[in-house]
């Protein structure tokens, strides 16, 4: 996927503005490999999932050792803090990273083979405050970003303490509509029921609509967690849905799960979705760890941007382009540009050997504040005409001291 130069300056905004949020809540970054042994994936994601069964982008190396390009963040992370030995330090542990990722889908408006995304993780806090806060975190990037028409969905999908009896009444219900079901969803019946729930086929979505609610058959201690989710919410002023559709599409996932759902961006609207998983960390070798967290993708914030009318940041302009006639004013050209640069100015000269019609349609080109033309003349009197190229007034200033104008 390209991002060409007049786009990355609405990434960088996004980027920024998601660290910046994420810094508040006391969260740091951690970067992870681009690809991991695929073991790592199909243990932490799960080997039922679509993700792993259909989607994986997996090679083998000169060795013969299977690798994989990472699906998602929340593994990889996983693994780095128990190998780093980090699974003992002062808890609850923070983290953010910014990452590309891979997955075999069919592209469409809002998803694509590689895709990017802001994703947050914090371990060692196992109360619904803590759940509650990383989806504060994950709303007030949001509404940092000016995104409008966005609806918090919640759900809860339960622990390995009540998930088998959900699993029968699932096994149960949808066996009555075998016939139906698409293939895929059939054979997710007799692996992992809960994957039909997350079906988009019409079909198969029409008939989960009837389907066993999980919020009906949670234990006391998931019914307890959910409940005070929602009363810490609510005492927030955070907004939210109950969706018992929500089962996200990761094996790891217990109690929470969640998703912040963008109005008018088509059918890919989901623009962030996370949730808890308390085993993972075990799961991957690690202690007893509790996790929650979520992921962004940077490309359905931007949809989302646009559909809200957010006014996109535009690339930066030279403060000033130096058009120098000669090799003497080339040479001061260089020098003042560099003193502007030291001193944080965006600066600009002609390094190409451009006629002056042509450095000044340059000049006009990217958008330059102000030009100053140098020759002979204006190096021998030691003054030139600096131009202010949206005004259009005109003002003599002595060369020696033009990067005192910019401070």
């Amino acid at each position: 996927m390209d991002i060409l130069p007049e786009e990355t300056p609405l990434w960088q905004y996004i980027e920024r503005t998601a660290r910046e949020v994420a810094a508040k809540y006391g969260y740091d970054e951690i970067r992870t490999p681009t690809f991991e042994p695929t073991e790592l994936f199909a243990r932490g994601v799960g080997d039922t999932t679509d993700v792993v069964q259909k989607e994986m982008y997996t090679f083998e190396d000169r060795e013969h050792r299977s690798f994989t390009l990472r699906p998602e963040g929340t593994a990889s992370v996983v693994r780095a803090l128990i190998e780093n030995g980090r699974c003992s330090d002062a808890m609850p542990l923070k983290l953010y990273y910014l990452i590309s990722c891979f997955r075999y889908e069919k592209p469409q408006a809002g998803r694509s083979r590689e895709f990017f995304q802001f994703g947050t993780e914090m371990f060692g806090a196992a109360a619904p405050s803590s759940d509650a806060t990383v989806i504060a975190l994950a709303a007030d990037i949001i509404k940092a970003l000016g995104i409008k028409d966005v609806v918090l969905h919640i759900n809860s999908i339960g622990c390995p303490d009540c998930r088998p009896k959900y699993r029968e009444a699932l096994v149960e219900y949808f066996s009555q509509h075998t016939d139906e079901l698409c293939d895929s969803c059939r054979e997710r019946l007799k692996t992992n029921p809960l994957r039909v729930l997350d079906c988009k086929s019409p079909i198969c979505s029409g008939i989960a609509k009837d389907a066993p609610k999980t919020i009906e058959h949670l234990c006391d201690g998931c019914h307890d967690h959910f409940e005070s989710l929602k009363e810490y919410l609510t005492a927030m002023g955070i907004d939210y849905e109950i969706d018992t559709h929500i089962v996200r599409g990761l094996d790891y996932y217990t109690r929470t799960v969640f998703e912040f759902i963008a109005g008018g961006i088509g059918a890919q609207s989901t623009v962030c979705g996370g949730g808890r998983y308390d085993g993972l960390m075990s799961q991957l070798g690690g202690p007893a760890l509790p996790g929650i967290g979520f992921a962004m993708g940077i490309t359905r914030l931007i949809l989302a941007m646009k559909a809200s009318g957010v006014e996109i940041p535009e690339k930066s302009a030279p403060a000033v382009y130096i058009a120098p006639m000669g090799p003497a004013a080339a040479k001061y050209a260089l020098s003042e540009v560099s003193k502007l640069r030291d001193k944080g100015v965006y600066a600009e000269c002609d390094i190409v050997g451009r006629s002056l019609k042509a450095q000044m349609k340059y000049a006009d080109k990217i958008g330059a504040k102000y030009t100053l033309v140098v020759g002979d003349n204006e190096l021998e009197v030691g003054r030139a005409t600096l131009k202010d190229m949206t005004g259009g007034e005109n003002k003599e200033v002595a060369l020696d001291s033009l990067s005192d104008l910019f401070e």
